[in-house]
């Protein structure tokens, strides 16, 4: 009984986080306090051919009314390298948040990444997801 009470509440917590943490327009993101707003906030590779190119780019765009400075990004394994603008980033202007997967193993993915900024709304949780296939598999997804 107390590990299905647990278990609820995690279910209820992970639901009450997606609803919360899904993106949408500016002024949307403006009236819910997101300072530093990303287009996607999950990224879906689908299958990807072992020793591939495994980057991606999260843009994003300040919309509050000062510059914003992202402190630092990081990821939750070392097969996850990002890299981030490290000037200010002035009210209106965007920039991107770059990630590189390492493909050397294969087998299923779900890695994060947390952005650290001088906005209201950091910490802000990225993630790539995917599946790292044999180079000779058909690719069936991109």
């Amino acid at each position: 009984m107390r590990i299905s009470l647990f278990s609820a509440f995690v279910i209820l917590l992970m639901a009450l986080c997606s609803t919360g943490c899904s993106s949408g327009s500016d002024e949307h993101a403006k009236k819910k306090g997101k300072e530093i707003w990303f287009e996607e906030l999950l990224h879906d590779y689908g299958e990807i051919q072992k020793d591939s190119d495994g980057t991606w780019s999260f843009a994003f765009e300040n919309l509050g009314e000062e510059a914003i400075v992202i402190n630092r990004v990081r990821s939750t394994c070392g097969c996850t390298i990002p890299e981030w603008p490290r000037e200010p980033i002035e009210p209106g202007n965007s920039g991107k948040i770059t990630v590189k997967y390492n493909t050397a193993q294969t087998g299923t993915f779900l890695k994060s990444v947390f952005v650290y900024s001088s906005a209201a709304n950091s910490p802000v949780k990225l993630q790539i997801k995917g599946k790292v296939v044999p180079a000779e598999e058909q690719i069936s997804k991109n």
